[in-house]
């Protein structure tokens, strides 16, 4: 049976989800949460980020990750591009504080270098520009279940106590991320056909767990006035960094995978699974980790997820025409046929 490609338009408009994003964070600036309706909220949106976690690992086929460990180099080189390159980047930024980037912007800038990359947008990306898709599917994976160790690991290295960053909040990673992840890991044997029978509905339950975790967060900021030290100049200066970010990213990936000898195809899901940061699963563990500082934590992460959808349709796009051939071969001219020899006249 012959597998769709997946088809994405040159040019993306705002993808309705992040839509659907701020909306909630204009919600929460409205009709911000507090008092026991902030705890009842807090403890829901605690719950939906343990399900989340849950859910990923019920997800995370490991036979198939573990089936792609023949292409090392590939996936080697996505984790070092999401986890080495993109936090070098992500301190270089701390450079621009407090001048361009107020210090709680500065180190959401750094935590959304420090989060996994993404999987369905790779894959998608790839398989449009006609690229290496099951490299793209396994370095995805990888990027994940490594996120899930690395990405707390990292913040508390590198952020430390700063932009609101908690260190204490390990404990919290543990018990909130990575033990239902595991549960979900273990208990994938009886779960993975339910979830595959639901899959529409749980989609539904993704988002929606997403969307009241942004609500929490932003709320918690709205209460304790954290917006008032945002400007216009600030979130422009910042949108022109993250553009800068994204472009060094997309041409470390791309020219430094054909340095290290990959053919296109494989530098082509390179490029695009080692350019990305997930939005779903930087947004949780945000939360745990920032507190009531999360609103500003993941706003850079939110306006970067909106930019790579919309930068890496159009690359896409090129890679694809690129990879289409100049034109339908020539057919061969026929053989001639021999002309019948004459009939001998009848005696």
């Amino acid at each position: 049976m012959s597998r769709r490609t997946p088809r994405l338009p040159s040019w993306l408009p705002a993808d309705p989800y992040v839509l659907a994003l701020l909306a909630t964070v204009g919600l929460a600036a409205l009709l911000p949460a507090s008092g026991a309706a902030a705890r009842a909220v807090g403890g829901a949106s605690t719950g939906a980020v343990a399900l989340l976690f849950f859910l990923y690992g019920a997800r995370l086929s490991t036979r198939e990750a573990l089936d792609g460990v023949r292409h090392w180099r590939l996936h080697l080189t996505v984790l070092a591009a999401t986890f080495v390159v993109f936090p070098l980047l992500g301190l270089a930024g701390r450079l621009l504080e407090p001048s361009v980037l107020t210090p709680e912007l500065a180190s959401g800038l750094l935590f959304l270098c420090l989060v996994p990359s993404t999987v369905q947008s790779s894959i998608a990306f790839t398989a449009v520009a006609r690229g290496n898709v099951p490299a793209a599917v396994c370095a995805g994976s990888f990027s994940s279940l490594a996120g899930v160790l690395l990405t707390p690991l990292l913040a508390a290295l590198l952020l430390g106590g700063a932009g609101g960053f908690r260190a204490g909040s390990l404990l919290g990673i543990v018990l909130q991320l990575l033990v239902p992840f595991l549960a979900g890991q273990l208990l994938r044997r009886w779960v993975a056909g339910f979830l595959a029978r639901h899959r529409k509905a749980l989609g539904y339950v993704d988002r929606g767990s997403i969307l009241l975790v942004v609500y929490t967060a932003f709320s918690e900021g709205m209460v304790s006035g954290v917006w008032q030290r945002v400007t216009p100049a600030r979130l422009a200066a910042l949108l022109a960094v993250e553009a800068v970010l994204l472009a060094a990213m997309l041409a470390i990936t791309w020219y430094g995978a054909k340095r290290l000898g990959f053919g296109r195809a494989d530098r082509i899901a390179i490029q695009f699974a080692g350019s990305k940061k997930s939005l779903a699963a930087g947004l949780p563990m945000a939360t745990v980790l920032f507190g009531a500082q999360a609103s500003l934590a993941v706003l850079p992460l939110m306006l970067f997820h909106q930019m790579q959808l919309m930068v890496c349709a159009v690359i896409a796009g090129r890679r694809a025409r690129d990879a289409e051939p100049a034109g339908p071969a020539p057919e061969a001219a026929p053989d001639p046929v021999p002309a019948p020899a004459p009939s001998r006249p009848a005696r």
